[in-house]
């Protein structure tokens, strides 16, 4: 079994995050794709939507799509996780062939604080997600999303145009 692992706060998901999660189904040899919500990132301070609320937003926007599964791992640490602590606890649980590890653009300049990136490297295939102004070096893989949209963007001026159409109201409400 391959797998595809897409962490992140998701507060809120957008439709970008959706448009990654079609590409990577599309585009890679997965049979399963895992959504794993953060408790906190290790990067961030604060959360606005809490992980229940995003959990519940995520789980809602792929209820139908059996490749999808929502996972809570990081959410029950209660504490941000480190991605290696996710992958080894997938790794162990899955025993996956490969691993896919997908993440924005945006995560590049910093990848290599992440904790224990050497080992990370050695157990993923990391998947980028294309973002206006980052340069994907040639040893990942490159997805082309061509969404100009971010969660932090949506979080101070909240647009419709840009959430998933069945939670979009309660995101909304959410933020005002």
């Amino acid at each position: 079994m391959n797998i595809a692992i897409f962490g992140g706060s998701f507060d809120p998901i957008h439709i970008g995050h959706i448009e990654i999660i079609n590409h990577s189904l599309d585009q890679l040899d997965i049979d399963r794709l895992i959504i794993v919500p953060t408790f906190l990132s290790p990067f961030k301070k604060k959360f606005l939507a809490s992980p229940s609320v995003r959990f519940s937003w995520i789980k809602e926007v792929f209820k139908n799509n059996p490749s999808v599964e929502v996972s809570d791992f990081e959410i029950a640490q209660n504490i941000p996780t480190a991605t290696i602590k996710t992958v080894e606890y997938f790794e162990k649980s899955l025993n996956p062939k490969k691993i896919y590890l997908i993440i924005g653009a945006d995560n590049l300049p910093s990848l290599h604080l992440w904790q224990d990136y050497n080992k990370l490297e050695q157990k993923v295939k990391f998947v980028v997600a294309s973002r206006d102004g980052f340069t994907t070096p040639h040893r990942y893989i490159k997805l082309g999303i061509n969404v100009d949209i971010s969660s932090s963007k949506l979080r101070k001026e909240t647009d419709k145009n840009f959430l998933p159409y069945n939670i979009a109201k309660n995101i909304i409400k959410h933020y005002q």
